[in-house]
């Protein structure tokens, strides 16, 4: 029910701040600022970083702002937004894996939807995650520390639902092997 009155709010602050309204947009940023700088520091693994692309996150969503036509969709678009900065900070900085471009030997790992985790390990996966590839990454954090839908996290990072689920399952099967290998 909250996260229903908050999208609410956000679709009256977008609507607002589309008829000019600084006040509302003053609003929309402080009511994701936090979730996509956590995000973000998650991806590129630097707070710096993290604090200069979620600027040029925000330039881009006031700079755009006025063209999103489902105001109900505003924090989905606003990470979308964020992870395309990412990425493409991530690729200037030539950080990506090799193994990750491979998308065909990605799809054959099946991925679990309504898997369980032991608590600890839940509570260890943001530095767990640190080791996975920008793509992964991505993906293991919207999915489980966010809590995002599939085919929520593949509308935000702009991919076929397939390869999100695929990108989940190699994320959780180096998750796994990382684990057992550190004898946690």
């Amino acid at each position: 029910m909250a996260e229903k009155a908050t999208s609410q709010r956000e679709s009256w602050w977008v609507l607002q701040a589309q008829s000019g309204s600084h006040e509302a947009l003053n609003e929309l940023f402080r009511s994701v600022q936090e979730p996509l700088f956590r995000y973000l520091v998650s991806l590129v693994k630097d707070q710096h970083r993290a604090e200069d692309i979620l600027q040029e996150v925000f330039i881009r969503i006031y700079r755009k702002l006025r063209w999103l036509r489902e105001p109900e969709a505003f924090r989905a678009w606003a990470y979308q937004i964020a992870s395309r900065e990412a990425f493409r900070y991530l690729q200037r900085e030539r950080r990506w894996d090799e193994h990750v471009h491979d998308e065909d030997a990605l799809s054959v790992l099946p991925a679990a939807e309504n898997e369980e985790f032991p608590r600890e390990l839940v509570e260890r996966l943001p530095q767990l995650v640190r080791g996975l590839s920008p793509a992964s990454r991505a993906v293991v954090v919207l999915f489980y520390l966010h809590g995002m839908s599939l085919p929520e996290t593949a509308a935000v990072l702009d991919i076929p639902v397939g390869t999100a689920k695929s990108r989940l399952a190699y994320g959780l099967q180096t998750l796994r092997r990382n684990f057992k290998e550190k004898g946690s």
